[in-house]
């Protein structure tokens, strides 16, 4: 499975945390939300990960099925 990837975020006066991926918007942390992802970023996590994770871009279920398919079978 690849590295998330084209992930980036900003952060306003108030506090809220805007997630963009490859420029368009992905979603928007405020209060509690914010607060952890923002302790997760200075903590050293990984981006990518945490912001894919966050915005629900991560593991849609069917990966499994997609590397036993006929296709994949040699990756």
């Amino acid at each position: 499975m690849g590295t998330p990837g084209g992930f980036a975020y900003e952060t306003d006066e108030r506090g809220t945390v805007t997630i963009t991926h490859h420029g368009r918007p992905a979603g928007t942390l405020r209060g509690n939300a914010a607060a952890r992802f923002l302790a997760a970023v200075a903590r050293g996590d990984d981006q990518q990960l945490l912001m894919a994770r966050v915005t629900g871009n991560y593991k849609h279920g069917n990966e499994r099925r997609a590397r036993e398919h006929p296709r994949n079978r040699g990756r």
